[in-house]
């Protein structure tokens, strides 16, 4: 579900906003967008209210990266009501206008796959955008790879 449209509640823009922070400390130049995915029928379909869904697009190619923008879904669980969130999951998916290059997700090794992947020192960050998310939502990283 597009982030932008997901946000009810304080708990939420407050983990929204802190999202946004995270991935523009190790990428300054990305820019949020909160509504990734377009507006029509066939998209509703699939809408998932568990997931906050948003993007971040760099001013052009970037060549460290392989990829002009980032779709992060993070995969979350409510807990008493909405005051407390829980952070289930990451998926980072490096994305062109031909669709997606590589993808990162927070199981197994957190290493990305794909045909077209970022650099190593561009993964770090990655992998450290996720340990920060899963230590802004829960205070702890859950089944972390092995550094």
């Amino acid at each position: 579900m597009n982030a932008g449209e997901s946000v009810h509640s304080v708990a939420r823009m407050r983990a929204l906003a802190s999202t946004i922070t995270l991935v523009r400390r190790q990428f300054p130049a990305a820019q949020a967008n909160l509504s990734p995915w377009r507006d029509d029928p066939q998209t509703r379909q699939w809408s998932e209210t568990e997931s906050l869904d948003l993007s971040f697009h760099f001013p052009g190619w970037s060549p460290r990266l392989e990829c002009r923008s980032l779709l992060m879904q993070l995969r979350i669980s409510a807990e008493r009501g909405d005051d407390k969130l829980r952070l289930l999951g990451v998926l980072i998916r490096g994305m062109t206008y031909d669709g997606e290059r590589w993808r990162l997700a927070t199981v197994g090794e957190w290493l990305p796959e794909g045909p077209h992947l970022p650099q190593q020192q561009q993964v770090k960050q990655l992998q450290q955008i996720c340990r920060e998310l899963f230590e802004l939502f829960d205070g702890t990283v859950a089944s972390e790879p092995a550094a």
